[in-house]
């Protein structure tokens, strides 16, 4: 019985919600979302998951490695000056990360609005994404969004990766394996690890997010636009939580 009106209540949120995403034709300002979670926390995953239930809008999905590699490759002033930096293994600076944000939320599919992924960490960059914004027509921050979830169970998530290089197939020793250990199983070829997808690279990672983000957290929870969803639940009932952020 409980899931029987649990069910409902969901598809009664999902009609609301329908009703809701159709409205913003009708708004001025676009809609204004960035994504904050640790690597490995579901972002990507959630963002294409909400990109496809705003089908029919002008909404895009920003994540900064996509927006860099973009620029490079179609030849843009900013691509060309990124290109050396990157390939010499170097961070972007946080002035050319906001002047290609910038580029890319005026472009034409960013039209109804936009999802950050991966950009600001940090309250610097937070308050001059927020500075070039404000100087932007229609334009703004309505919704940050926040993965959370335990760093050991992250570690567990990623460690237990699995890839089958040629054709992208992945797996999980856990979560989802292979039925012959560390082999495919439609070719039967060996399975690897990411060589970053071990326990103490991911630390080093998890420790540098968490000493970056904290701040900037702080400040989008004092402007009133940030909300924690549990990245620990499963796919479908994190993108459930994440409708309900925006449109519950």
């Amino acid at each position: 019985l409980f899931l029987m009106e649990l069910t409902s209540k969901k598809k009664k949120f999902f009609k609301n919600t329908y009703f809701k995403v159709e409205k913003m034709e009708s708004q001025k300002a676009g809609l204004g979302i960035i994504f904050v979670g640790p690597p490995g926390s579901g972002k990507g995953t959630q963002a294409s998951l909400l990109k496809n239930k705003l089908a029919g809008k002008q909404i895009c999905h920003l994540s900064t490695g996509d927006m860099l590699r973009a620029a490079i490759s179609n030849g843009t002033d900013l691509g060309k000056r990124v290109e050396p930096i990157m390939k010499a293994g170097k961070l972007v600076d946080d002035k050319t990360m906001i002047a290609l944000i910038r580029e890319s939320i005026n472009a034409e599919q960013c039209n109804d609005g936009f999802i950050l992924d991966g950009f600001p960490r940090t309250l610097v960059q937070a308050v001059e994404l927020d500075e070039m914004l404000n100087d932007e027509p229609n334009k703004n921050v309505d919704h940050v969004l926040e993965f959370g979830i335990d760093d050991n169970l992250l570690v567990k998530r990623i460690t237990g990766r699995l890839l089958h290089k040629p054709s992208g197939r992945t797996y999980h020793t856990e979560f989802k394996p292979p039925k012959e250990p560390m082999k495919d199983d439609v070719t039967g070829e060996p399975l690897i690890r990411r060589s970053d997808d071990n326990e103490e690279t991911l630390r080093k990672r998890l420790s540098s997010y968490h000493s970056q983000t904290t701040a900037a957290l702080r400040y989008y929870d004092g402007t009133g636009v940030l909300t924690t969803l549990d990245a620990s639940k499963k796919p479908n009932e994190i993108h459930f939580d994440v409708l309900n952020s925006l449109f519950g």
